[in-house]
């Protein structure tokens, strides 16, 4: 009952903070939170955007809470996102005849894997020389951004070389859409089981917990002989994987093919629905939902407001300023609730 009482707590002040930013940027609140509120539910069109947008940043976030829960604080989920896309379309380069069902499966599992060797990289570069995750995933985000430049028109262009992209999925490897009028795929579901399966790796299994006991204190874990340094590679390896997972899902569900402007920055949006997450799976899914409405609903707003695009970002930055806010107030009273005791 209390954690529900939380939960609704910040809820208020995500919703509070939303209202003062577009008071902040000159937008008439009451109207342009209802056109929010079409543009991400009022249609079948704008929650199939909604769960669109979702998808991406679900599974990316899981990504995050990982790494982060084994105090590895990976920053290169781009990076990662990319490099599951292009090992995706790397493995229908190389075996365009195979049959649909069988590429649409290799398709998701070479992403997990290509994301999951980036993020090895970075964990190996930390744990046997010593150079900090932070430093690392964020200049080779940079690194995957230009690979994807190189790829789409080297290796990977498409066979007209006309077009600074890769071939295009058939049709029939591409993930199932539940609505043929929308966007909306069955990658969802895959995002929703991931999510699920994280939460019990997590908090349901011995690795779970020896996971967090090393983010939590790598040297009570040492003194527990849990080899730290194993663990936090292990973790930037799944952390990638999903990271990975998920521009393999937008690639063979969404686009189809590869392009420069793959890079959507899907990866950077997932720290801060990690940490509005709270850094939980489950919590995961909530504040994944609610930057996909946030986007699906400044998208429709911008369409009858002029800068209404713009100020999403401004958003998202008010939503973990809201999330840390309320966390600094939380422990401020359990420090005065103790000491009153």
């Amino acid at each position: 009952m209390r954690e529900a009482g939380v939960r609704f707590g910040l809820l208020c002040a995500l919703i509070g903070f939303l209202c003062l930013t577009l008071a902040v940027f000159g937008f008439p609140v009451v109207e342009s939170v209802q056109k929010i509120g079409e543009g991400a539910f009022g249609s079948r069109a704008g929650f199939a955007r909604t769960m669109v947008q979702m998808t991406p940043l679900l599974l990316a976030g899981c990504g995050m809470v990982v790494a982060w829960r084994a105090g590895m604080y990976n920053i290169g989920g781009e990076g990662q996102y990319l490099c599951g896309g292009m090992a995706a379309a790397s493995l229908f380069k190389l075996f365009p005849a195979m049959p649909p069902q069988a590429l649409s499966i290799g398709i998701l599992i070479s992403g997990v894997i290509g994301g999951g060797a980036y993020g090895w990289l970075a964990g190996w570069l930390y744990v046997r020389r010593g150079v900090q995750v932070v430093i690392s995933t964020i200049l080779m985000n940079v690194i995957a951004v230009y690979l994807l430049d190189y790829l789409v028109t080297g290796p990977l262009q498409e066979s007209k070389h006309q077009n600074p992209q890769s071939d295009r999925l058939p049709e029939l490897a591409m993930l199932a859409k539940f609505d043929l009028q929308t966007d909306f795929h069955s990658g969802m579901m895959v995002a929703i089981l991931v999510a699920v399966a994280v939460w019990f790796f997590l908090y349901r299994t011995v690795p779970g917990f020896k996971l967090r006991v090393v983010g939590e204190n790598p040297r009570v874990a040492r003194a527990n002989l849990i080899p730290a340094e194993r663990v936090q590679l292990q973790s930037m390896m799944l952390s990638g994987g999903l990271c990975g997972l998920a521009g393999a899902v937008q690639y063979s569900a969404l686009v189809g093919y590869l392009s420069p402007s793959f890079a959507e920055n899907w990866g950077f949006l997932a720290i801060p629905v990690a940490l509005l997450g709270g850094l939980h799976p489950i919590g995961v899914i909530g504040s994944s939902l609610y930057f996909g409405a946030l986007l699906a609903g400044t998208d429709y707003l911008s369409r009858s407001s002029a800068g209404g695009k713009s100020i999403i970002f401004a958003m998202q930055g008010m939503a973990v300023l809201a999330y840390l806010g309320f966390n600094y107030l939380r422990s401020r009273r359990a420090q005065f609730v103790g000491a009153e005791s």
